[in-house]
């Protein structure tokens, strides 16, 4: 248990912040999730997919969930899949 008032005060904090990251995480995952998804089965349908999810990633770096160079990882893995299902 925290014996300050600023301690007190940082409990709160970290809590807040615990739920923000977690729903930007979870929204991360679904997203990327749909994405898979629809890889597995109609290559249109992953390109119209594929905007948005590439948006969800961009935010996730701009709120601290994901790292900048993890991100444009992700963004380049999934785009060759989308393109190489797109081709077929």
């Amino acid at each position: 248990m925290p014996n300050h008032k600023s301690a007190e005060k940082r409990v709160r904090q970290s809590e807040r912040r615990r739920k923000l990251n977690r729903g930007n995480r979870s929204r991360l995952r679904t997203s990327l999730k749909n994405l898979r998804s629809a890889l597995e089965g109609d290559g249109k349908q992953a390109s119209a997919i594929l905007p948005e999810t590439i948006s969800t990633i961009d935010r996730a770096v701009q709120k601290g969930v994901l790292h900048r160079n993890a991100a444009a990882r992700y963004k380049s893995r999934l785009t060759a899949r989308v393109n190489a299902a797109a081709a077929k």
